[in-house]
């Protein structure tokens, strides 16, 4: 993982998860505003993912290696003494989400970003696959064929994600096993609720995700202060669309708002 450290006085910690696929280099726009408006930045690669997706042809992690990383870098932000924010895009705010429903951390709030509580972009093929998910193996290969150019409607946005990287998003079928299991039991109403402070943020636009079950899992919440903004303009990467700026202000605008409100002064 990496560091990236304020400008001057910091007010807070932000924990930053990239979705799957991803890597951290993606997220160089998003640290660098954090970073000048006064917040540190702890963020690394998801296992399987960055460098170490140049040694491996198909992603087959578990859930537990995900969640133990996110651990890591979130016992590396407590060592501040600062309030701690979780931002989660994509995967990585579904991830964030089971992150602080097993683990007992001093967390300020948390950010989802277009999270994954069910996937709408399934090609033909796939779907054909998924039919006879039983009787598959579950070391076999399958494509969830999310392809960059349904990420982003920014050319500027693409081209900060157009990198040397392979961008791989071939699974192991356990892997999508376990990932469905855990986007199911997330959106049940009968699972234990998150109480801290959320901003849960969509993009009309989106083709990765199914849009509306994010804005009924927030409703399940029984955080005391919450938010919800559905962006019209913009692709699932909010951090890499048109309305970016406007995006980040409203992040901004929350850990201000929630870092004064456990006592902190805020310039």
């Amino acid at each position: 993982m990496w560091k990236w450290e304020a400008e001057g006085q910091p007010k807070a910690v932000v924990v930053i998860v990239h979705s799957a696929f991803e890597h951290h280099r993606w997220y160089a726009w998003l640290i660098e505003k954090l970073r000048v408006d006064g917040c540190h930045v702890v963020m690394g690669d998801l296992p399987g993912h960055g460098e170490e997706s140049k040694y491996t042809r198909i992603h087959d992690e578990t859930l537990n290696e995900y969640i133990n990383y996110i651990h890591g870098m979130m016992q590396s932000a407590l060592t501040y003494e600062l309030p701690v924010y979780l931002i989660g895009h994509g995967l990585g705010g579904t991830l964030a989400v089971q992150y602080l429903k097993k683990h007992k951390v001093e967390c300020a709030g948390i950010i989802l970003s277009s999270p994954w509580f069910a996937l709408q972009k399934l090609s033909n093929t796939l779907k054909s696959t998924l039919a006879n998910l039983g009787s598959l193996t579950s070391n076999m290969k399958l494509s969830l064929d999310i392809n960059k150019k349904a990420l982003t409607n920014s050319l500027q946005g693409y081209q900060e994600i157009d990198d040397e990287l392979v961008y791989k998003t071939h699974v192991t079928v356990s892997w999508y096993k376990e990932i469905q299991l855990l986007m199911k039991n997330l959106t049940t109403p009968a699972t234990s609720q998150l109480s801290i402070p959320i901003l849960l943020m969509t993009a009309k636009k989106d083709k990765i995700t199914e849009i509306d079950q994010a804005r009924k899992w927030l409703l399940l919440q029984t955080s005391s202060e919450f938010q919800f903004k559905e962006w019209p303009f913009s692709y699932h990467n909010l951090f890499h669309d048109m309305e970016r700026e406007q995006v980040f202000l409203y992040i901004r605008d929350f850990i201000n708002n929630i870092t004064r409100g456990i006592g902190y002064i805020v310039e």
